[in-house]
């Protein structure tokens, strides 16, 4: 998943410039999560005026254009005049901002409005240039609208929220607290939107939020795979396992790229190993769960890297309705269905998938670990099991998760409603499948958290051998955040302590 601009990642802060070629979703994450400040280049801008002038002429010439100088959706017959071009962009942010439920996180809504001036900056969308520089002040002031988590079909809610806040309406979060967002943008000295026709609709169109969200995604995704690779390989060094299935030779006849990928990250995490040494010929084979991880891990990669082609194509897409082609002297209004987030809506669903198998391999790794039928390790990891129940419960809480996991894996995109008095009549649902991807990454990452103190605790039983190079390291890490368990104590928040160790880089692998 290598990004197609990768300039920033020498720093958190470097400046990430919109317009003059290709972004990668890591540049939406410096952004968004990283604060990074964000400019669009001399040829956007350029763009966007000229798209603009060619609204302009549509207006001055009173010719019929959709959401131009008509109502939107089921109205788009009605036609409309003079104070009422602006009025429509006005009355569409406020009937649109209808969102319910939990507010997004602020890199949520930080990586919506990314995606949106990415799509903007393509210049088909015919925005003031005004409205364009109001969300680009936003990022950059730290100012956040407070954004409803639910309510899209696809587009509209979400954005909506966000615009409504550079009228001065509703809430935004701006230094640690939350404040109405017409004195923030007084604070920052940013006067409220005075919005012309056009504007309303390009603020609610495309398909910002379910690729900001997705993109957003992919960077927990990336870091979750990374340590799901060195926690398997310390169950399998923790279960003794047959390094054989690992061997460069077989591995490659099979040469998904992903899987050989793994194959190599779990070579030199073993590597060194004094327990997988003495552990040779101990059993024929292992069971599927710990043979095949780099099977099942490098599948998941392979098909983290093509959603993250899907979405970035998407974050590099003119994604509005209608375009805007040409030139003010020679120019196309082009009604068509670029907001239709088909190809987001499928990439994140197969993430999904991709998460629900990472952690439904790892509970399967971390049941062997506290089984003392086939774990050769003491009953539930612990010195005096019956006085002790040990870890037995954690696997309880691993298995719960990857249920909903498995339940979250189901496809959102063929699902299907009808709205706007028929008009809208196939809905993509990909801002849900996304929201959905962050919900089961919360959950992998508490599956993974639990796997990582079971080997760590099967390690104090196996500690007078050397471990592998890498997985030595990684045990070392997390003792000197939780330790070693040698009898029942409350456990929640050793597995807070290491699921808040895997928000971080993992660092481990060549």
């Amino acid at each position: 998943m290598t990004p197609t601009s990768t300039a920033h990642m020498s720093s958190p802060l470097f400046p990430i410039t919109i317009g003059d070629s290709p972004l990668g979703w890591r540049d939406l994450v410096a952004v968004a999560r990283d604060g990074a400040p964000l400019a669009l280049s001399s040829a956007a801008w350029a763009r966007i005026d000229n798209a603009r002038a060619i609204v302009d002429c549509i207006v001055a010439n009173g010719e019929r254009a959709y959401g131009i100088s008509t109502g939107l959706g089921a109205l788009s017959q009605v036609v409309l005049h003079g104070e009422q071009l602006a009025k429509l962009s006005r009355n569409t942010l406020l009937s649109h901002a209808c969102g319910v439920g939990p507010l997004l996180t602020e890199a949520q809504t930080r990586a919506i409005m990314f995606a949106a001036l990415a799509n903007y900056a393509q210049g088909y969308s015919g925005l003031q240039r005004s409205v364009v520089q109001g969300l680009l002040a936003l990022l950059n002031q730290g100012v956040t609208p407070c954004v409803p988590s639910q309510g899209s079909v696809g587009y509209l809610t979400h954005m909506a929220h966000v615009g409504v806040a550079l009228l001065g309406l509703g809430e935004v979060r701006w230094q640690g607290r939350t404040l109405p967002a017409a004195q923030a943008l007084q604070a920052i000295g940013l006067p409220p939107l005075v919005l012309g026709a056009k504007d309303g609709l390009s603020l609610v169109n495309g398909t910002p939020c379910m690729t900001g969200l997705a993109a957003l995604a992919l960077a927990d995704l990336e870091r979750l795979a990374d340590w799901a690779d060195v926690i398997g390989a310390m169950s399998f060094e923790a279960l003794r396992g047959q390094a054989d299935a690992f061997d460069a030779d077989v591995l490659a006849l099979k040469p998904h790229p992903g899987m050989q990928q793994v194959g190599r990250h779990l070579r030199g995490l073993l590597a060194g190993s004094e327990v997988i040494a003495s552990s040779r010929s101990l059993r024929t084979q292992d069971a599927l769960s710990i043979r095949s991880i780099p099977q099942i891990h490098g599948a998941c990669r392979d098909q983290i890297a093509h959603a993250a082609r899907q979405i970035e194509t998407e974050l590099n897409s003119a994604t509005d309705n209608p375009l805007l082609l040409g030139t003010p002297e020679a120019y196309r209004v082009m009604s068509q269905a670029n907001p239709h987030g088909e190809s987001v809506a499928m990439a994140a669903d197969l993430l999904r998938i991709a998460v629900a198998e990472l952690g439904g391999v790892a509970e399967r790794r971390l049941d062997r670990l506290v089984n003392p039928h086939v774990s050769g390790l003491p009953a539930f990891l612990v010195a005096e099991p019956g006085v002790n129940s040990g870890l037995m419960i954690t696997q309880y809480t691993a298995a719960s998760l990857a249920g909903e996991n498995r339940r979250l894996a189901q496809p959102v995109v063929v699902d299907n409603f009808i709205t706007s008095g028929g008009q809208e009549d196939h809905l993509s649902l990909g801002t849900s499948a996304a929201l959905d991807l962050h919900r089961s990454l919360e959950n992998l990452t508490q599956i993974l958290a639990i796997e990582y103190l079971l080997a760590a605790q099967a390690f104090e039983f196996l500690k007078e051998q050397r471990f592998g190079a890498g997985t030595g390291q990684a045990w070392r890490r997390l003792r000197e955040q939780v330790p070693s368990f040698e009898a029942d104590r409350f456990l929640a928040p050793d597995i807070a302590q290491a699921a808040t160790l895997l928000r971080t880089p993992c660092g481990l692998l060549s």
